[in-house]
This record gives C-alpha cells, sequence and structure tokens, in this order.
C-alpha cells in the first residue's frame, strides 16, 4: 500500500470520502470505485466461511493437554497462515474499553479525527491512508500508531478523545505484547529451538496500531476495504471489535470469509516470520470485503521481527537457508512494492 498523503487534493478526498461514508444515498468517489467485479471481491455473506483452526491458550498452558496443542498450533502457521484464538487470557476489561474507545473516536466529527490526521510522508495518524498502484483508494478510514518500543511513541498522533483513549491504548499495547511472548514461546517448541532464540527475534521491535473502520456502502462489489496482501511484520493479532463480517483469505485458489469466533482473537503468520522458520510457517494474501448495510471496526497490532537488522532464516533451525539475507529496510521496500502491484510475494524473490 501506499500513503495518499502527498496529494495535494487530500483534503478534498478526505472530504468526499467522510460525506459518502455518512450517507449511503451520496455517490460513491471515483476515487474509490475498482475496476468490474472489484477485482473478485466476493460480497460479505455470500460463498461459504472458512473455518479457520482453533488454538486454545488454556489446553497450551495445561502440561496434559499441551504437546497436541502445540502440534495443532504448529500445524495451523503450517498449512493455513491463520487461526483463531480463544481462552487467551487478556484482560476483557482492556479488550472492552479498547473496543469502547476505538468506536468512540471513529463516531466523532471530521474535525476532531483531523487533528491527528497523517501528515504528508507519513504513515502515523489518521487517514485514508492506502491506494492500489491504478490510484484507486480503500474503503476505510483508518489510525496508525506505534505502540513500541516506548521511547519511540510520537504521542502527537494518539487521539486525546475519547479522553480515557491513550490510556487505552497504552494497557493494550501491553497485553498484547504479552500475548505475542506466550504464542511465541509455543511456536519456538513447534520448530524444535529455544525459547529465548525466537523471542529475541521479536524483542525490542516495533509494534503498529492499525484501527480501522469499513463504513458500508450500498454497491460493495463495486469498492474493496483493504486489497489483497500479506503482512510484512512477523505476526498480527487481530480484535473484531463487532460482528460484521469482511475478512477473507484466499486458500485452494478461492476467496473465503471468515467467520469470527466469539471472544477470539484472529491471529496469521506474517512475511518476516515465514522468512525466520524457513518457509516452514506460511504467510498468505488475505483481504476486506464490505457489507452493503452494516460497518465493521477492527484492532489490529503488529509485531514486527528480525536478526540484527537482517531479515532471515533462524540458524538455530539448522537447515540450509532458503531465503538470502537481506537488510530491514531493503525488505520493507520490496514488501511495499509487493503490496502496490499485488502480484508475487517479495519474499519470495528471496528463496534460493
Amino acid at each position: 500500500m501506499e500513503g495518499i498523503n502527498d496529494d495535494s487534493n487530500r483534503d478534498i478526498i478526505t472530504e468526499a470520502a467522510a460525506m459518502a461514508f455518512a450517507d449511503p444515498h451520496l455517490q460513491i468517489p471515483d476515487r474509490y470505485i475498482r475496476a468490474a467485479g472489484g477485482g473478485g471481491v466476493v460480497v460479505v455473506g455470500d460463498g461459504e466461511s472458512l473455518e479457520l483452526p482453533v488454538v486454545d491458550m488454556a489446553r497450551l498452558l495445561d502440561p496434559e493437554h499441551r504437546e497436541a496443542e502445540v502440534a495443532l498450533l504448529g500445524s495451523a502457521c503450517r498449512s493455513w497462515g491463520f487461526f483463531q484464538l480463544i481462552n487467551h487470557g487478556v484482560d476483557e476489561a482492556v479488550i472492552q474499553k479498547m473496543k469502547d474507545n476505538t468506536v468512540q473516536f471513529f463516531e466523532l466529527p471530521l474535525e476532531d479525527k483531523n487533528t491527528v490526521a497523517v501528515r504528508p510522508g507519513g504513515i502515523e495518524g489518521f487517514g485514508h491512508h492506502f491506494r492500489s498502484s491504478a490510484g484507486k483508494l480503500d474503503w476505510a478510514e483508518n489510525l496508525i500508531v506505534e505502540t513500541q518500543p516506548f521511547q519511540q511513541r510520537n504521542l502527537e498522533f494518539w487521539p486525546s478523545k475519547p479522553p480515557t483513549f491513550r490510556d487505552s491504548i497504552d494497557k493494550y499495547a501491553m497485553e498484547m505484547w504479552n500475548l505475542t511472548t506466550r504464542l511465541l514461546r509455543f511456536m519456538a517448541s513447534d520448530l524444535g529451538v529455544e525459547q529465548e532464540t525466537l523471542l529475541a527475534a521479536f524483542h525490542g521491535k516495533r509494534q503498529t496500531f492499525g484501527l480501522h473502520r469499513y463504513p458500508p456502502c450500498r454497491h460493495p462489489e463495486k469498492v474493496i476495504g483493504i486489497s489483497p496482501h500479506s503482512d510484512g511484520f512477523g505476526l498480527t493479532l487481530l480484535l473484531q471489535v463487532n460482528d460484521t463480517l469482511g475478512l477473507q483469505v484466499s486458500k485452494d485458489g478461492r476467496w473465503h470469509p471468515v467467520r469470527p469466533l466469539p471472544g477470539a482473537f484472529i491471529v496469521n503468520v506474517g512475511e518476516i516470520l515465514e522468512v525466520l522458520t524457513n518457509g516452514r510457517y506460511k504467510s498468505v494474501f488475505h483481504r476486506v470485503a464490505i457489507d452493503a448495510e452494516r460497518g465493521r471496526v477492527t484492532v489490529v497490532v503488529f509485531q514486527d521481527a528480525c536478526i540484527n537488522g537482517l531479515v532471515k532464516p533462524l540458524p538455530e533451525l539448522g537447515e540450509t537457508p532458503r531465503y538470502r539475507a537481506i537488510g530491514k529496510s531493503e525488505y520493507f521496500k520490496g514488501h511495499t512494492a509487493e503490496v502496490l502491484g499485488q502480484g508475487e510475494r517479495f519474499i519470495d524473490t528471496l528463496k534460493k
């Protein structure tokens, strides 16, 4: 994806989109209308819902069931690249506050949301961040903030409305990091490496929040919430704020809608984790379709990773590397080009 904030008419686009988002009877701005068929978008409600593997954290923590559940976790990461996590142990009060504040933020007047608007050349802040290589925009408004490392936080982009939002983001960020470390320990067991080896690749790296609102659209086949992509970080944890469907995962040549389980997180493997595991775990393409009647809101946390500034397989796996090592900045340039082109995954070009 590419930021649109270098466009001189960003304010016009934002205003037009806000009006169309608010009133379904208004014309869809041309910048949001995709080619006929919306690039193959399956309208939410059509097709078969994809039953993702379900991993139970309580069983992972139980010595009696741990071995079988670790095997299930590993199988999900190898075969699907996605799973739903239940009994995760995250503080429910923190989750609910994050949900409430996210909804409250997106319900604010546009002028209030624009107090933390994304700036030219940047990515953090509120806006309509993404466009395709053809210049088409995703049917979504987003708030992106970096939450870790702590010393790199830029609070200029952390909303002060609602008043509890900053505190909610802070607490939720810590809960997500704790959950990530728990998952990584069990992934390390599945991979046959020391826990600290995998944890070290993630420790101290960037954590980014992506809060997304996908308004309803009277012609959902003409727009798309997020274009097909594979996440460029290490691990992604998605919290569904409401029960509107929209996430679709590519499997066996088809797009399958995902039906989230109540109270679960949807977790998926990012491309960096695929490289770290030398291709054992898979990062797969997914996208977001739009509902004709109901909006969808999500809170997504991306956990970054690398080994001493490089994206490369873990040497501790004891295998011949299937990917060549690449510097982190070069990797992200390649990944950005991949998303814009929506073609070959950049990490596939790194394969030996």
